[in-house]
This record gives structure tokens, C-alpha cells and sequence, in this order.
């Protein structure tokens, strides 16, 4: 009988802590920085346009 009285009571606690796992919680909403918008220079530079092993010439900007 202490047997199945301890049995009963351990599934009891397992099954309590398996489905405490399983219930939502709410988590804090991550905190992203702000994309910086008109800041990449996307298709600016001069790719494929020159021999392959040279650098391309950019003209300084005074």
C-alpha cells in the first residue's frame, strides 16, 4: 500500500510539473535598434566594373 501511495504521489508531482512547463508566459518584447533608413550605399560603388585584381579609381571628395 506505501508503494502505490508513493507512486500515485510522484506521477502527481510529474504531471504537475510537466504541464506547469507547458503553459505560456509572457516574455518582455526585445528591444531592436532602429534601422537607419537612406543610410546604405546600396549600389554606389562601382562592383564588377573594373579588371578583376585592380581596385576601382574613386575620385575624392573635397
Amino acid at each position: 500500500m506505501k508503494k502505490i501511495v508513493i507512486a500515485v504521489g510522484v506521477t502527481f508531482a510529474m504531471v504537475t510539473a510537466a504541464s506547469a512547463a507547458d503553459l505560456p508566459r509572457r516574455e518582455p518584447v526585445p528591444a531592436y535598434p532602429a534601422a537607419p533608413v537612406g543610410k546604405m550605399p546600396i549600389g554606389k560603388t562601382p562592383v564588377g566594373k573594373t579588371p578583376v585584381g585592380k581596385t576601382p579609381v574613386v575620385a575624392p571628395r573635397y
